[in-house]
Order: C-alpha cells, then sequence, then structure tokens
C-alpha cells in the first residue's frame, strides 16, 4: 500500500519492521493526558478501518476507557500507576501482566519515562517497541523568540499515524475513512438537559493552563449574547469542584443555560458532547473530545498556536480564533501554554466576545 501521509520529514522515517504484515495484535500505550488520548482516536479508527483483521489494546488509564467506546476490536487495558504499576517493580509487573496478552508488537505514542521502561522490559522478551517522535527540536524554534521558525508544524495526529507507518501499517487521516456513531441521549442526561428541541452549544472555558484560558469576565459576556437567543441552548463543561462551582454561578442567572461539571458520569458527559451542534473550548482536552465525533469545534488560542500541532482533528483553520498576532508577535511562546512573557498576560483580551459570538452562529444555523 503506497503511504499516503502528509508532512513526513527525512529525520522520522523509518524502514518497516514487519514487512511480511505478522503483526496480529498491536498494544497501543497513551496514559495520558485527556486531550492526547482522545487525539488517538480518529487515528486508532482509521487504523481500524484500513487493517480490520488487526486486535487492538490500548494501555491507558481506567477513567480514560470510554473515550474508545464504539471501536471494533479494541480493548482496553488498565494502566494503575498509581497503585500496582507504581515504580519500577510495578512496571515489571505490567509489563508481564501486558506479554500474557500475546501482542506481537507495541506503538508507544506516549514516549514517557514509564513507556520507555515498559520498552525495555518488551525489549527483552523480543517485543519490539515503536515510540512516538514528539519532534522537540522543531517545536523549540517554533516558541523561541530569536530566530522563530514559524511554520505549520506535524500534526499530533500525523505523528500518531507515523508510529504505526513503521509498524508496516500505513493510513490515510482522511475524514472519509472514519466512522462516527452518535449515542443515544439516555434517560439521566434527558432528565439534566431536557429534550433536544433547539440547537445546543457547549462551552468548556477552562483549561490547565492561564495563557491558554480565554478571561472569564469575556467568556461570561459571550454567554450572555448567546443567551439571547431564543433556538439556543448552552452546557458548561469543566472539572473539579472550584470549577463546577464557578460554572453553577453562571449558569443559575440564565434560563437556558446548564452546568454539566460535576452532573453527570464521564461516558455520560462523552454522549452528551457527541449531540452538541457545536463546541467551544481552549486549547484543551473538551475540544479533541469534541472533534472525536466531529462535531464543529471552535478554539480560543492565547500563547499557544496551532501550528504547534494540536489543532482538533478535521477542524477547518478558520474555527480557531487566535489573538492580535501582529502586537503579539512572539506567539506561539509556549506548546502547552505555560510560558507566558512579560507583556503577554492579557493577550486573549485581543479576542472580543462578539468575535467569538460571531463564529459560533456562523457554525449554528439558527431556524
Amino acid at each position: 500500500m503506497k503511504r499516503l501521509l502528509r508532512g513526513t520529514s527525512r529525520d522520522t522515517v523509518h524502514s518497516p519492521i514487519n514487512s511480511k504484515n505478522e503483526i496480529r495484535h498491536l498494544l497501543v500505550i497513551r496514559l495520558s493526558a485527556m486531550g492526547d488520548v482522545a487525539m488517538t482516536v480518529p487515528v486508532l479508527k482509521v487504523f481500524r478501518a484500513t487493517y480490520p483483521e488487526v486486535k487492538i489494546t490500548v494501555l491507558t488509564r481506567r477513567f480514560f476507557e470510554p473515550i474508545f467506546a464504539g471501536i471494533d476490536n479494541l480493548e482496553v487495558y488498565h494502566a494503575a500507576v498509581e497503585t500496582r504499576h507504581k515504580g519500577i517493580f510495578g512496571l515489571a509487573q505490567l509489563a508481564k501482566e501486558l506479554r500474557g496478552l500475546d501482542v506481537d508488537a507495541v506503538a508507544d505514542l506516549h514516549n514517557v519515562i514509564r513507556s520507555k521502561i515498559l520498552k525495555f522490559f518488551f525489549n527483552l522478551n523480543g517485543i519490539k517497541v515503536v515510540q512516538l517522535d514528539k519532534g522537540r527540536e522543531a517545536k523549540k524554534a517554533l516558541i523561541r523568540p530569536a530566530n522563530k521558525v514559524f511554520k505549520q508544524l506535524k500534526t499530533t495526529h500525523e505523528r500518531y499515524a507515523e508510529v504505526f507507518a513503521v509498524l508496516n501499517f500505513p493510513m490515510n487521516l482522511e475524514q472519509k475513512f472514519i466512522k462516527t456513531t452518535i449515542p443515544e441521549l439516555t434517560p439521566k442526561i434527558l432528565a439534566l438537559t431536557g429534550e433536544n428541541t433547539c440547537r445546543w452549544i457547549g462551552i468548556a472555558p477552562f483549561a490547565q493552563y492561564k495563557g491558554k484560558t480565554y478571561p472569564l469576565e469575556l467568556m461570561i459576556e459571550v454567554i450572555e449574547q448567546l443567551q439571547k437567543q431564543e433556538k439556543l441552548k448552552i452546557f458548561l463543561f469543566g472539572g473539579g469542584e472550584q470549577e463546577s462551582d464557578v460554572l453553577n454561578t453562571i449558569a443559575s442567572k440564565y434560563g437556558n443555560v446548564v452546568n454539566v461539571a460535576g452532573m453527570l458520569l464521564f461516558e455520560e458527559e462523552l454522549t452528551l458532547i457527541a449531540n452538541l451542534d457545536v463546541m467551544l473550548s481552549m486549547d484543551s482536552g473538551n475540544a479533541h473530545l469534541a472533534a472525536m465525533y466531529n462535531i464543529p469545534t471552535i478554539t480560543l488560542w492565547g500563547v499557544t498556536h496551532p501550528f504547534a500541532g494540536f489543532m482538533p482533528f478535521g477542524q477547518p483553520e478558520h474555527f480557531a480564533i487566535l489573538p492580535d498576532l501582529i502586537k503579539y508577535d512572539q506567539i506561539p511562546t509556549s506548546i502547552y501554554g505555560n510560558e507566558v512573557p512579560v507583556g503577554y498576560e492579557k493577550v486573549m483580551y485581543s479576542i472580543t466576545p462578539e468575535q467569538v459570538v460571531s463564529k459560533i452562529l456562523e457554525v449554528v444555523v439558527i431556524s
């Protein structure tokens, strides 16, 4: 099969390790974070459509198992990295358990210390491991203030797919190869949402770092403008007690705004996300969860930038709303949003609520 991956560079091309296609059971490692785990899903769906005969076992945290629901011939193995699989001896035990599954090869889509230790144990037993190339040097060049190389890097999805290509499983990451099944709303979810009789908008206003979080007062303005539309209903997503309290306070002011945080199990939140008409998110995990279901996903970017490769899968470029890149010409200053130079603290204030609302209404056609 001809290799159809875009963005392949000379330093990441390797010779396939199983030219006879002897791999029948593939272990895929991606332990965290939620957004990165979610980004494996489109790739695994393409893999499944292209190589239906190969069994996949995904090693990840128990909490993330619902992310992989609906992918045929795929099982999830729970990594208990805080308990029985903690430390070097725990990882040795985990490697032993995984060898008992009779895997033929390993696609390490994480490439961290834990997975490197697992690689050592697998290699001792003759199991080949191919690890993710994170493109660190290219990312450093993208974010450095002097001699910045400002260009689109490979997406994380492409980097994941390259790992499979080295294992002699090349893929074409076009959306037409991805089967998306929308789960039905359960009675419990409907008790929170009400019947789906209008356009549903999800808003996830938080991110791990302040450098890529839209100011809350501006997000409230966005919600204030949107809730005036009679045929729209807004669902607020977040995690943790503090975020839930903030969202409760906001939702309590409006009749068509509902706080979801703390009200549903994770798999139920995923079901609700799959039934949205549009998701508004930061450069964060909720964007990738929505994109898994091919939901139109509008993202707000601060000191990070889509060029780093974290644009939600399948979303058009104009769904990414960027700050003033003329005034803030060092963007991106960080891959993850944790590095904010002096003078860039208010970068996201250059994105107006009117811009955000206009983009949402452009996507959600109200009739």
